[in-house]
């Protein structure tokens, strides 16, 4: 919905500009559109079409992007036309909703964070949400996320999370340990991987590797450039995600959990072609990505199940405030 921008006539006679906006209330998804001179004139209307109680005042208008609060008239008519305004009542926290109509992060089947900065600078609010709901998800991010989490100043995260700075400070602190295992995790696989090229000069996985390159070129011969095309055409992964596979070092530790499972869904033969490797590398890298898969699984569950005990063994507050006597002895 969008107001074109007008005037209207004062009782001396005067006309004086209208900016058109669109106003809604937090949690909401229905906007209105309105035309006012001023802040004042704009919070009225806010109170008027919102149907805002007047005990609730004095009403706060924000930017619904990000959360901005506009209190100066001179700002106001610095903004563009049809600024989307989020009206707040006292004592009432903005939060960030995608009010066009999207889902939160944690059900978006993609996220492509280069498609415009703003989606970027958002970028860490989604992510935080997800731990918010459950912090055990931090074991499925990907580095990407989790460098996001470090990298946001510690009260701005505490805000959104509702939570101390001290307590997110110690979030943080456990993101950093998660990305530290990575790394040491990358660092211990590289050098397994120095060792068993070290091996094969020597001649001992040499004429295996050869047996797969010459398999792999008969399975390219019997495939023409115009089916290799289509093949390239079906794999489903993301430009990010081949890039992480192509670039990366023991690339399944970059990558979300999500992405991960699109790995091992594609057809190795496919990907190969993609990526321009071998099948036995394809296979190898797709064996890898589901063996983090089903670690950072199992660690969920084990948390899960934890959490259950935990729940089972804490006893009801009322034990706690009226505890039991126990039965003297009859004798």
């Amino acid at each position: 919905m969008e107001v074109t921008q007008e005037s209207q006539a004062t009782e001396s006679g005067e006309f004086r500009a209208l900016k058109p906006c669109l106003l809604r209330r937090n949690h909401s998804r229905e906007q209105h559109g309105v035309a006012a001179s001023c802040l004042e004139e704009l919070r009225s209307k806010a109170c008027d079409i919102l149907a805002i109680d007047q005990s609730l005042a004095p009403i706060t208008l924000v930017l619904a992007e990000d959360g901005t609060i506009v209190a100066d008239d001179d700002y106001f008519w610095c903004l563009p036309s049809n600024t989307k305004f989020v009206a707040l009542s006292a004592n009432e926290k903005w939060v960030y909703s995608n009010s066009d109509g999207g889902t939160a992060w944690i059900s978006q089947e993609s996220f492509d964070v280069d498609e415009t900065d703003s989606g970027a600078g958002l970028k860490w609010k989604n992510v935080a949400k997800q731990l918010k709901e459950d912090l055990s998800s931090i074991i499925l991010l990907s580095e990407e996320d989790l460098q996001v989490l470090i990298d946001v100043p510690c009260s701005e995260l505490a805000l959104e999370l509702s939570q101390s700075c001290a307590a997110v400070q110690r979030l943080q602190n456990t993101v950093q340990q998660v990305l530290d295992h990575r790394e040491e995790a990358r660092q211990s696989k590289q050098l397994l991987e120095l060792y068993l090229q070290a091996l094969e000069k020597e001649g001992s996985i040499l004429s295996k590797q050869e047996e797969s390159k010459a398999g792999f070129v008969e399975d390219m011969d019997a495939v023409d450039t115009g089916s290799s095309r289509e093949t390239v055409s079906r794999t489903a992964l993301t430009s990010q995600v081949l890039t992480a596979l192509k670039e990366k070092p023991a690339p399944e530790l970059s990558l979300s959990s999500q992405d991960l499972e699109l790995v091992t869904q594609e057809d190795p033969k496919a990907l190969a072609v993609t990526l321009n490797w071998d099948i036995k590398k394809t296979e190898t890298v797709q064996q890898a990505c589901e063996q983090e898969l089903n670690l950072r699984l199992q660690q969920i569950q084990s948390l899960h199940s934890l959490r259950r005990v935990t729940a089972r063994k804490t006893p009801p507050p009322e034990q706690l405030l009226s505890p039991k006597r126990a039965k003297q002895d009859p004798t």
